[in-house]
């Protein structure tokens, strides 16, 4: 049987012995998040949805295999090591343009697999933008980075957060872990910046029994404490709950300090959880909690809301 180790005995291991952070495999990372969304989706009733989102990350799939970010300069890197801040920090980041080219080969991904015609139809309103207003689409890009819905369009962004998820998850997935600072500001991707979509509790090496949060943005992992408010760092009030009679090994852990929640998935339940496909599946777990007063710490990359 796994042992859960308490905050205390994780605090007194050698940290060297448990893994920081881990990077995408750049292989398998949107393939593993499509297969799983179509299991999802089986008796779901947002089957619809999300099937259109597993189209959607297949596009992502195919065009991360061909796409190759420019690297971040040596300048930068260096500032971010010195300063304890994440080294491809995406809001503020200059992206290459070629980012809206890979948008419009995700679209046509998308649209030729025979997508509901509402899909359809905001796939080609964004190829046109793409093609029209690069300068409104670069805005509309800032704001879903920054997570300011009002200025976003809510049926376009999630395909606009897929682009820049395959950009930043390219650069995650060529970088090199010995670079990133020792120390990161708290909450927050080690790599990007970016806020985390749930938490994932591992199984197996040297992760056994460990918490590792997800990237929204990079698809980077990183360690943190168990039993502590990924939000605001908080180790009391906090408290986990579920749907009755609803899968094992899915979880909100709430804070009743800043009074907000992430889920949290536990693999010796199920190997096979995705952060961003299984709190995609979950949505129920969330009116739950929105009826017991907490709020989304931060929203799901493919289901454009106010966190």
């Amino acid at each position: 049987m796994q042992r859960i180790l308490s905050r205390g005995e994780i605090e007194s291991l050698d940290h060297t012995a448990i893994p920081r952070f881990g990077l995408p495999v750049r292989a398998t990372v949107f393939a593993d998040r499509a297969a799983r969304l179509r299991h999802l989706a089986q008796d779901n009733p947002a089957s619809a949805y999300l099937l259109l989102m597993a189209k959607l990350v297949d596009a992502q799939q195919h065009v991360l295999s061909g796409f190759s970010a420019p690297e971040a300069l040596a300048e930068r890197l260096s500032l971010a090591q010195a300063h304890g801040m994440p080294p491809l920090q995406a809001i503020g980041w200059q992206r290459d343009p070629a980012w809206r080219g890979m948008l419009v080969a995700m679209l046509d991904h998308v649209a030729g697999a025979g997508v509901p015609e509402p899909a359809g139809k905001v796939c080609a309103q964004l190829k046109r933008l793409a093609h029209e207003d690069s300068a409104a689409l670069e805005t509309m890009a800032d704001a879903v980075l920054a997570e300011r819905d009002g200025e976003v369009d809510s049926a376009m962004a999630p395909f606009v957060m897929a682009a820049l998820q395959v950009y930043w998850t390219d650069l995650a997935s060529r970088f090199d872990e010995r670079q990133l600072p020792v120390v990161s500001p708290f909450g927050v991707c080690p790599v990007c910046a970016s806020l985390p979509v749930a938490s994932v509790v591992r199984i197996g090496g040297q992760r056994d029994g460990c918490r590792y949060l997800c990237c929204s943005l990079c698809s980077t992992q990183w360690h943190l404490v168990r039993v502590t408010c990924s939000h605001c760092e908080q180790t009391e009030g906090i408290a986990y709950h579920s749907i009755e009679g609803g899968p094992e090994g899915i979880k909100a852990e709430s804070c009743d300090h800043c009074h907000t929640y992430r889920k949290i998935f536990y693999h010796e339940k199920d190997q096979y959880f995705e952060a961003v496909a299984d709190d995609l599946a979950t949505l129920p777990l969330d009116v739950l909690m929105g009826e017991e007063g907490y709020s989304r710490a931060s929203a799901n990359p493919l289901l454009w809301q106010h966190p």
